[in-house]
């Protein structure tokens, strides 16, 4: 297995601990993180994210550079970033720290850009990340971190970063999703 299939699985191994951190709420107690209090378990599955999405950025890199792109490596990456990803959504909703309305069009993005790739990998095409989608993927990301710590290091300033970044996050959703249905509308040109 190499290099950035090994950091996928790394990913992938991670995406359970952090689920647990954010449900259990263990071990118990608070953190101030600039200026805010954050639980110990959620700073934990910060952490664990934060080094899930370095492993994300760093495998892409590694397997373009070096030519070692798989076919493990073209499922596995974007299924453990979706997991991640919608994990830590779907526990933010539940938490009321976002929209419910507003995971849901992520989730269903994510659900139907993967089918998007299914149908074009029937046809021997491969959905290319484009820049949007790169743009989605980031601010979701710098969204996750921001609301997992209270908007920590904005809050005195009473600047809703965490929320500001997550409504850039759907708003880049929609758009990337709306672009590469519409870039590959010709997979669905003998359905109508």
């Amino acid at each position: 297995m190499n290099l950035p299939n090994r950091l996928t699985m790394i990913r992938i191994i991670l995406i359970p601990i952090f689920t647990l951190m954010l449900a259990f709420n263990w071990p118990a107690g608070s953190v101030d993180v600039l200026g805010t209090e954050v639980g110990l378990s959620w700073l934990i599955a910060v952490i664990i994210f934060i080094v899930a999405s370095l492993t994300d950025f760093a495998d892409g890199q590694i397997a373009r550079r070096n030519h070692l792109v798989t076919n493990f490596g073209k499922f596995a990456d974007p299924l453990a970033d979706k997991l991640l990803v919608m994990t830590a959504f779907i526990f933010l909703a539940v938490d009321g720290r976002i929209p419910a309305w507003g995971v849901a069009i992520i989730l269903w993005r994510e659900l139907a850009v993967t089918g998007l790739r299914l149908l074009l990998s029937n046809e021997g095409e491969v959905l290319a990340a484009a820049w949007p989608g790169k743009i989605k993927t980031t601010t979701q990301m710098f969204a996750i971190i921001f609301l997992m710590v209270n908007n920590a290091g904005f809050a005195a300033l009473h600047i809703p970063m965490a929320l500001i970044l997550f409504y850039i996050a759907v708003f880049f959703t929609i758009y990337s999703g709306v672009e590469y249905f519409y870039k590959n509308r010709g997979v669905f040109s003998d359905s109508f």
